[in-house]
């Protein structure tokens, strides 16, 4: 065991737990006071769900073996026979690993509530979280980064989640809008803008963790990855802020936290291959997709992403992947063996990247559509219009946020 690294992912792994909480009170601050405590639930109910199924079968199908590149094997379900002492090549002990990994699966699916909060039926959520988690988180767990996926072995770069993460969230964050559908009345106010600056602020800090902490090890890549993420941020939220002055005249503090997530989405598939330079281009561009889509495109396309969830981490989530194609950089990290269109390196790397985030895009969208067509014959996607109009929160939990 490599003690200091070892130490390092233990502290990752607790920064990427934070992240779920955190994204409750940016969610919870943005939706209306009368979706507050179903929008906070159905976040955090993910943690219990997402570490149950990843000890009963979602490490054993991430990593364990390995079936045409897709999926493992299940040869460890409910840890079975899984020397949790066993080392990593790195040094970091196997049920360490395991639970590093486990922290993704919760925030993952987290981040889709977003796109349908206020009206989905949280029955359906349930039983849907756990048709997408076996079906299409686990197996782009091992397309992506296991040695023997099928991604992987094309040669995809995703550092931190690109496509594991923000791609597979943003895709079914789409699909969920389309058939829930819109809401029937928008509401012009959101709950507490406090707690959308403390989920941001949580959610950023939470971040090291989840880019730096997947280098595995305080190294370089670490320490770039922490460089990088910062950098990002940093460029997209400063971008976000110029567009909503130019275009609204005025800097909202919404607009602002929505900018800096857009450019940590973005740089994560590239947080450890890129240099600081090209993590600020990314943040921009990545800023300006996002601010473009939701502002310009998504209103004529009358799809209701109630919290943006595809607009930032799917815009977002795609752009930082291909872009990984675009700037890295051998000079950044020289464990890589091409450098990105933008550093020399010709077509080869960006068309990797570009053919491995439509793949992911075309599986995450037609799973997501077959298991949602799928479930709604057993169970009622949507709210009534009643439950919708009075909130979800007394109608789905039976608890309301009291007045002030």
């Amino acid at each position: 065991m490599n003690e200091v690294d070892t130490s390092f992912i233990i502290f990752s792994s607790i920064l990427v737990l934070f992240m779920t909480p955190g994204l409750a009170f940016f969610y919870g601050g943005l939706v209306s006071k009368k979706n507050v405590v179903n929008t906070m639930v159905s976040v955090f109910f993910i943690t219990g769900l997402a570490i149950l199924l990843w000890l009963i079968c979602g490490y054993s199908l991430a990593f364990s073996g390995n079936i045409w590149g897709i999926i493992g094997n299940g040869q460890h379900f409910f840890f079975q026979n899984l020397n949790f002492e066993r080392t990593t090549t790195g040094g970091i002990p196997v049920g360490l690993y395991s639970l590093f990994q486990m922290m993704f699966a919760i925030i993952t699916p987290a981040l889709f509530i977003g796109a349908v909060v206020g009206r989905i039926n949280f029955k359906f959520l349930f039983f849907f979280i756990i048709f997408w988690s076996i079906s299409i988180y686990y197996p782009m767990v091992h397309m992506v980064w296991s040695p023997n996926g099928l991604l992987s072995k094309l040669g995809a770069l995703d550092f931190a989640g690109g496509t594991v993460v923000h791609i597979d969230a943003g895709i079914t964050a789409l699909i969920l809008a389309i058939f829930v559908g819109p809401r029937t009345k928008k509401e012009p106010h959101h709950y507490n803008l406090a707690w959308v600056l403390l989920g941001t602020a949580i959610l950023w800090i939470g971040w090291y963790g989840f880019n730096a902490g997947s280098a595995l090890a305080v190294n370089s890549s670490s320490v770039l990855a922490i460089l990088t993420t910062t950098m990002a941020a940093a460029s997209a939220m400063a971008t976000w802020s110029i567009l909503e002055l130019i275009h609204n005249k005025k800097v909202t503090l919404v607009g602002t936290c929505t900018g800096v997530i857009c450019g940590l989405v973005a740089v994560t598939p590239a947080a450890g291959y890129v240099s600081s330079m090209g993590a600020f281009w990314i943040g921009i561009i990545a800023a300006g997709l996002s601010f473009s889509f939701v502002t310009f495109i998504k209103p004529k396309l009358r799809i209701d992403d109630t919290l943006d969830a595809f607009g930032c981490h799917g815009i977002s989530g795609i752009w930082g992947s291909i872009a990984t194609g675009l700037f890295a950089s051998k000079s950044a990290n020289s464990n890589l063996t091409l450098n990105g269109l933008f550093y020399g390196g010709g077509l080869r790397l960006f068309l990797i990247q570009l053919l491995v985030t439509i793949i992911t895009i075309i599986f995450v969208g037609l799973t997501a559509t077959t298991i949602t067509i799928l479930l709604k014959k057993f169970v009622t996607i949507r709210v009534t219009k009643e439950q919708e109009a009075s909130g979800l929160d007394l109608s789905q939990h039976g608890e309301i946020i009291e007045q002030n």
